[in-house]
């Protein structure tokens, strides 16, 4: 018998009944419990389905079914399954501990998955994603669903286990592997041990932090490599025949073109793992033994985009809050790729990003999305560049602009232009450090006056790893380790020194996580002067020096003194100052 829903319990979307009135047209709870638990929803929040069980109005297990009658799936009792082994290979271990679900049947390439929670669509389709089936939610209590994931997936699988499946398909893959034939390709990338390893070593890869995953064939082998903290990490080679089958499976999740082999390919996947959003952007490139593929990890949850965070010192970081305060002019911030210079600028940006400010960016590739700015994607192919995109960029009434990066005279000259206008622009360069910047923008073609009226500083930075904290020890360095820092024993007598002996936490390597050296050179009128009558950049270094500047060197040194980092990396991370 129907019910016409009172004001406090309207109807769902698309006129969808609410959990409180199928639990009362099921006999679960009274209309006048529902109307209690409304209240409390309303005072402390939280689905209507765990308030009711709160109160002791209804069972989890009434929750679970009505939640099943809204969303017009069906129920299952975990408890009382018995799911075939052939099913429960259809999906990974870690790939069904994250996303908590249970696979159940599989008919006709359709797998139907047990789920707590029926509205989490996005990890449905995810699941199709990674799995390459299409999947049939069903709903499961929540007790029930964790049993029946540590009854089903109590060893979680490894690499290892994985290779050993491997090695049956390997020989028919072989057979087919230069098979120009599209079928034979796609019923490749959908083999099932294909498609548990991927699985695997994106999840791993995501959990242990990495920042890139490698897929490389050679002539012989087939290398799969992790970047963690910088550093490439070797896993355990596939056999080489799957490197098409690895390459193709990961096209097709990315909805590349799987029968063009021949051309560079760019495209992107998004996860949700551990309720964590996770963008995969996909770089495939054709080389003499097969396609080259490169995944890099935008973890959002492992960025912290804050500016006290990055591994300023307190007086840098004085200076930046002042950089990036000024009113006007250009900050450049300088490195070589894959120096934190985009984290460091989102956290700088992230810091004066108010409700009185716009701030626009143009960048290549728009890496994280951030609440409050405005964010322009390149796209050369359309001739959509930085100085074209920064031309309309000024008639968008901004206050803070952010030009990705500065790579040829036409954009530096708007850049400028933007500047004299009353705008404070952010941008990027790749040099070895700050003064070599100032050479680097003449060398574009900027007339020296131009650049000393608008630029006001130049960051250069550098990433190195910290010392883990849980087995950090103190060690007394060889005399040859103080000569790569040209310091001798009497210079650093009294200091204490420290590495990381190897632990679980940091994986044995000493070191956990990355923390920022920062070399910063603000123009006074000196250094502007000195650039007026294009001095070299020695000249230009030293007279920053002497006014103050830190080097990367230094900034690197204190950084060791301090325990944060070690000999090793300074001397890896920079040079010694010409």
């Amino acid at each position: 018998m129907s019910r016409t829903p009172s004001k406090e319990t309207p109807a769902g979307p698309a006129g969808r009944k609410r959990l409180g009135e199928i639990l009362v047209s099921l006999g679960k709870a009274g209309p006048e419990q529902v109307q209690q638990a409304l209240k409390v929803q309303k005072q402390k929040g939280g689905a209507i389905g765990a308030v009711l069980v709160d109160l002791g109005y209804c069972d989890q297990a009434d929750v679970t079914a009505a939640l099943a009658v809204q969303m017009g799936m069906r129920r299952v009792e975990l408890d009382e399954l018995e799911v075939p082994a052939e099913v429960i290979e259809k999906m990974d271990a870690m790939t069904a501990r994250s996303y908590g679900v249970v696979p159940i049947e599989f008919d006709a390439g359709r797998l139907t998955v047990a789920m707590a929670d029926p509205n989490n669509f996005r990890a449905l389709d995810e699941l199709k994603t990674l799995l390459g089936h299409e999947i049939v939610p069903a709903v499961a209590d929540p007790a029930a669903l964790v049993r029946a994931l540590d009854k089903y997936y109590a060893q979680a699988e490894s690499v290892e286990a994985v290779m050993d499946e491997l090695d049956s398909t390997a020989e028919w893959i072989a057979e087919h592997e230069n098979s120009i034939d599209l079928e034979d390709i796609r019923a490749m990338s959908e083999s099932q041990p294909v498609k548990k390893l991927l699985n695997l070593v994106l999840l791993a890869a995501i959990r242990d932090k990495a920042s890139d995953i490698h897929f490389e064939p050679f002539e012989d082998e087939f290398k799969m490599r992790y970047r963690i903290d910088g550093i490439l990490y070797e896993m355990v080679p596939p056999p080489r025949h799957i490197a098409l089958a690895v390459a193709s499976r990961i096209k097709v999740m990315s909805n590349l073109d799987i029968a063009e082999r021949r051309v560079p390919q760019d495209g992107r996947i998004e996860l949700t793992v551990g309720g964590k959003p996770v963008d995969l952007r996909v770089s495939v490139l054709p080389t003499m033994f097969g396609e080259s593929v490169v995944m890099r990890v935008l973890d959002r949850t492992q960025v912290e985009l804050d500016i006290t965070k990055v591994g300023l010192r307190d007086d840098e970081q004085k200076v930046v809050d002042e950089l990036i305060h000024l009113p006007n002019g250009i900050v450049i911030v300088t490195g070589p790729t894959g120096c934190g210079k985009t984290t460091t600028l989102y956290s700088a940006l992230s810091a004066i990003n108010t409700t009185d400010v716009k701030i626009i960016t143009t960048e290549d590739p728009v890496e994280y999305d951030i609440e409050g700015l405005i964010q322009v994607q390149i796209n050369p192919d359309i001739e959509l560049t930085f100085a074209r995109c920064l031309r309309h960029i000024l008639r968008q009434d901004p206050d803070i602009i952010l030009v990705g990066e500065i790579r040829d005279l036409e954009t530096a000259q708007i850049a400028i232009h933007a500047s004299l206008t009353g705008h404070l622009v952010f941008s990027t360069l790749h040099t070895n450090d700050a003064p070599t910047a100032i050479t680097r923008l003449l060398d574009l073609g900027l007339e020296p006056y131009m650049v000393t009226s608008t630029l006001e500083a130049i960051v250069a930075q550098r990433l190195v790893r910290r010392v883990c904290t849980k087995c950090r020890a103190e060690f007394e360095p060889t005399e040859d380790m103080l000569w790569e820092l040209e310091l001798t024993p009497e210079e650093v007598r009294g200091r204490t020194f420290y590495f990381g002996k190897g632990c679980d936490l940091c994986n044995n390597t000493g070191y956990k996580g990355r923390t920022g050296l920062f070399e910063i050179m603000r123009l006074d009128e000196q250094v502007r002067d000195l650039i007026l009558h294009q001095t070299s950049t020695n000249v230009i270094r030293e007279e920053a020096k002497k006014r103050g500047m830190r080097t990367l060197r230094d900034a690197g040194l204190l950084s060791v003194y301090d325990g944060v980092t070690t000999i090793e990396e300074v001397v890896k991370a920079t040079v010694i100052d010409q």
